[in-house]
């Protein structure tokens, strides 16, 4: 049985951080080995991922991920969707998000993910490449910055449902409202800095803490 959740207080997420410090630590590692040693084809697969989780759960992206992980390269849509039927809400729509990906990609910079993103020296730029260009599905701010997360890069807040419903908690935000323009993304991500300062948390650590304390695992 799950153990009830902790109010979030600044004391608590700090008595939390503490206690799972380690693991965090080593989960952020395992991140930011991706981009030290990962290939191409790993970083296509981390962002297919993020496809799957954008409006689902961390758990349907694993195991839709391993769905296909087969034919991430090569699958035609109705290959893909046959191989998310359930395990995923959307096969369809999330099938097309990668099938349409990986042509826009391998037009663009044959889907050398590596040197396409090593090629941007502003954080902010790098992230507004994958939220915005319409040839990449799937990824808004949240998502991209989701993924940029998973494969190594820091600094990103990842503001979805349990890290807006605790910014919120702590008064830090008005309401738990997703963000809807690129503007008040970067001024909630701000509010998660506060925190981090306040609470004197690493900022990316403080997303897994805040993540850990509503859904109480850890999970990329």
């Amino acid at each position: 049985m799950k153990s009830p959740a902790l109010p979030i207080t600044i004391d608590n997420i700090r008595k939390v951080h503490k206690a799972r410090r380690q693991e965090i630590r080593r989960t952020i590692s395992a991140f930011r080995a991706i981009w030290k040693t990962g290939d191409n084809e790993r970083l296509w697969e981390e962002m297919v991922y993020c496809f799957f989780t954008g409006g689902c759960s961390a758990r349907m992206g694993l195991n839709s991920i391993e769905a296909v992980r087969p034919i991430l390269k090569t699958g035609s849509h109705e290959e893909l969707m046959n191989a998310l039927v359930g395990r995923h809400r959307y096969p369809r729509a999330r099938s097309r998000y990668i099938v349409e990906s990986r042509e826009f990609l391998m037009e663009d910079c044959g889907l050398d993910l590596r040197t396409r993103l090593a090629s941007f020296r502003d954080r902010d730029a790098r992230r507004d490449w994958l939220a915005k260009t319409k040839g990449i599905k799937g990824l808004g701010y949240k998502e991209a910055s989701h993924y940029l997360r998973n494969i190594g890069f820091t600094g990103y807040g990842i503001l979805d449902k349990h890290i807006l419903n605790c910014l919120a908690e702590l008064e830090l935000i008005a309401e738990p409202k997703p963000p809807s323009n690129r503007t008040r993304y970067l001024e909630t991500e701000q509010r998660l800095r506060e925190l981090s300062s306040i609470s004197d948390i690493d900022f990316d650590e403080l997303d897994l803490v805040l993540w850990s304390m509503k859904t109480g695992e850890i999970l990329k």
